[in-house]
């Protein structure tokens, strides 16, 4: 009885952390059309519009997956998934990592960008920190997967 009451409020949980995930993603595209539009009519350099389209949707496409992973997680009944929690990382964690990679690499380089245009080269130390971080972080998720390998899934 308590383990199928705790299911259910995990399910519960799930699906409110889903929902609200999926209402951010929503709200961010929204916000990036919004400004993508306001920005050609105001007459912006195109670049620096997309440029910073990129940002803000990459950054909808983390929360999107974010959610994606709270809802294949979290929201099933699979009583198969709670037994083994390293088989349900090993699934889920490369997608959302590979996703985090992708966001903080554009990052790092759309600031070298900006920053080699702007002649700003002294501070190019923030985006060799993030690209670095992403490196590092790429690493760990080797590293996990490597010793991991044998999880039975």
């Amino acid at each position: 009885m308590n383990d199928q009451l705790i299911s259910v409020v995990r399910s519960i949980f799930a699906k409110i952390f889903t929902f609200i995930f999926f209402g951010l993603a929503a709200a961010i595209l929204f916000s990036l059309a919004k400004k993508v539009l306001e920005g050609i009519l105001d007459g912006t350099n195109i670049m620096q519009i997309f440029l910073s389209g990129i940002n803000t949707g990459i950054i909808a496409l983390a929360v999107f997956e974010l959610a994606l992973v709270i809802h294949s997680e979290y929201s099933s009944h699979d009583q198969e998934s709670e037994k083994d929690a390293v088989v349900g990382l090993r699934r889920t964690i490369p997608r959302f990592i590979g996703t985090v990679c992708i966001a903080l690499s554009l990052e790092g380089l759309i600031m070298v960008i900006k920053y080699s245009q702007l002649e700003l080269a002294g501070n190019l130390y923030y985006p060799v920190a993030i690209i670095t971080s992403t490196a590092l972080l790429l690493i760990a998720l080797g590293g996990f997967l490597a010793l991991t390998k044998n999880a039975k899934g």
